[in-house]
């Protein structure tokens, strides 16, 4: 009898992370496929004024690839940048300065916020400061973009037709991220892929849901929603600020679009496991909002969902019980067949879409490192920068 309930229990697991697959596969906004990308848009006859933000803290190993791009955006209209020295140590605003005075184009304005006050990010304490700049020249849009992120000459064109053709306050593009050692290779795909379930960009963007998300690489916002949302003062404690800023852009009635970006990249390398482990763990428990049974209902799900598909496979295999095998082996069919299309986007091989339940675990490991990084008081380090609160991590690219 004792058997019979053991073999019983590994049936109706392996049934439940199959209907699980089938579920996520038909019911939850089509968020494996990939073809949520900017929408044409016709140009309008007068371009209006933008002002884009770039948030910069010990950046100088990547600006030489980034900066000369938004200097040289091929905009119709007034457009100017400014670049927040957030405190860096290395020399970030003087080589800003410098790429301006080589390379031209867009007008450039360095500024520096001093250290935050308690209660605000150091990102989001930049933004502020980049806002404050930007409000006397009397932008209808700004662009809030990383100080790694490389945009295309008609990046911002196509930003600001699409958010004035389809009437939206929030224009976000999740920018393409580097993907060239073996562990970008499995980490930094997933990554979006996760997102993605998180929140269905087809949802997103859909009038009356009220499912919120940006991609804070690259966010343009219509001013006068920041100002009806108060961005970013309202926000300003947020661990994952570009999902803040899009609720509260919602909140206020605004209209939201985010979709991955053709032409928007980021050069950001992260080129071991340190790296991008330190990338997810730094925010992964404020996602679940510090809450353990959040925690908890999480990591089980991670286990049924995707951890569950090959350890059927296995345990049926050696057991001699094909239903648990077959149970196992289309769950991870399905699985696999949902990743294939994000490993296409990213041009990455085909063969890594089965081995995405390693990277789940590996994720699951982040998220429970960083929940325990929360409940012993470390707070957060960043760039040089400690924040006391522990529920206070920056989330700065």
């Amino acid at each position: 009898m004792g058997q019979t309930a053991r073999v019983s229990a590994v049936v109706w697991t392996a049934a439940g992370s199959l209907a699980a697959w089938l579920w996520l596969l038909l019911c939850q906004g089509w968020f494996w496929r990939t073809d949520v990308r900017l929408p044409p848009a016709r140009e309008p006859g007068t371009w209006p004024a933008v002002c884009v933000v770039v948030p910069a803290r010990d950046e100088a190993a990547v600006l030489p690839a980034s900066l000369p791009s938004l200097l040289a955006q091929d905009y119709p209209g007034r457009a100017e940048v400014f670049l927040v020295d957030d405190g860096s140590t290395d020399g970030t605003g003087e080589l800003a300065r410098e790429l301006a005075r080589r390379h031209g184009g867009l007008p450039l304005t360095v500024g520096s916020p001093g250290e935050p006050p308690a209660g605000w990010t150091g990102k989001l304490w930049a933004v502020r400061h980049g806002i404050g700049l930007a409000r006397a020249r009397g932008p209808e849009y700004l662009l809030l973009t990383d100080a790694d992120i490389a945009h295309a000459p008609d990046s911002l064109r196509r930003l600001v037709a699409a958010a004035g053709g389809g009437g939206f306050d929030v224009v976000s593009q999740m920018a393409r991220l580097r993907v060239e050692s073996l562990w970008e290779r499995l980490v930094v795909p997933a990554f979006v892929y996760f997102f993605a379930q998180l929140y269905p960009f087809r949802r997103i963007g859909r009038a009356g849901t009220r499912t919120a998300a940006a991609a804070g690489g690259c966010v343009l916002l219509r001013f006068s929603a920041a100002e009806r949302a108060r961005i970013p003062d309202a926000i300003r404690h947020a661990v994952i600020d570009d999902v803040a800023l899009a609720r509260a852009v919602k909140r206020a009635g605004g209209r939201v679009w985010l979709g991955l970006a053709d032409r928007v990249d980021s050069v950001r390398p992260y080129p071991g496991l340190r790296d991008l482990w330190h990338m997810v763990a730094r925010s992964a428990y404020a996602q679940l909002r510090h809450s353990p049974p959040l925690l908890a209902g999480t990591v089980a799900g991670l286990v049924l969902v995707y951890l569950v598909p090959p350890a059927a496979v296995i345990v049926g295999a050696v057991a001699g019980n094909a239903a648990v095998t077959v149970l196992g082996a289309a769950a991870w069919l399905v699985m696999t067949g949902t990743y294939v299309p994000m490993l296409r986007y990213h041009r990455q091989p085909l063969w890594l879409a089965p081995l995405l339940p390693f990277t789940a675990f590996l994720y699951l490991l982040m998220t429970v490192d960083s929940a325990v990084r929360h409940h012993r008081g470390r707070g957060a380090a960043w760039k040089g920068r400690t924040y006391a609160r522990p529920d206070a991590v920056p989330d700065e690219g």
